[in-house]
């Protein structure tokens, strides 16, 4: 998938004749520009929540540990069925650490997503101004013939 991509950065626009060509990617950058634009917007505006889910699920996280390990000191000097709940609370601080850690990398994910967005926006543009460039050239040949 790179290495068309990698063909058609590398491409460079000398004449008169590479006008279509040069303006047709132009479009196509421009567009992969916008649509970059709205995804990092979107996944920007999606991390407060994902955040704010980590910290509930990391809250439950904590609470569910510190209530397992209140009735594990109970159970060890007390009933069977004090057991079998200290046993139930543990598996509940278990799934609750679980959800926690998957909530954090979503996090995780999406600033890595949000990073990416960034970078992909910043080589666009860059070959937005390099085909600015060729254009300009392109045109200055033009007017120098003319």
């Amino acid at each position: 998938m790179l290495l068309p991509a990698l063909s058609v950065f590398s491409q460079n626009y000398k004449t008169v004749e590479d006008t279509a060509r040069l303006n047709k990617e132009y479009v196509n950058a421009t567009n992969d520009l916008v649509e970059l634009n709205a995804k990092l917007t979107i996944a920007q505006n999606d991390l407060p929540g994902l955040q704010a889910k980590a910290r509930s699920a990391n809250t439950d996280a904590v609470n569910a540990a510190s209530a397992s390990s209140d009735q594990a000191s109970k159970a060890t000097s007390g009933s069977v069925s004090d057991a079998k709940t200290a046993k139930k609370k543990a598996d509940k601080a278990y799934d609750e650490a679980k959800d926690s850690k998957a909530a954090k990398k979503k996090v995780s994910d999406q600033e890595d997503k949000i990073t990416g967005y960034k970078s992909d926006i910043k080589k666009k543009q860059q070959r937005i101004e390099a085909l600015d460039v060729m254009r300009v050239a392109i045109n200055a040949k033009v007017t120098a013939k003319g």
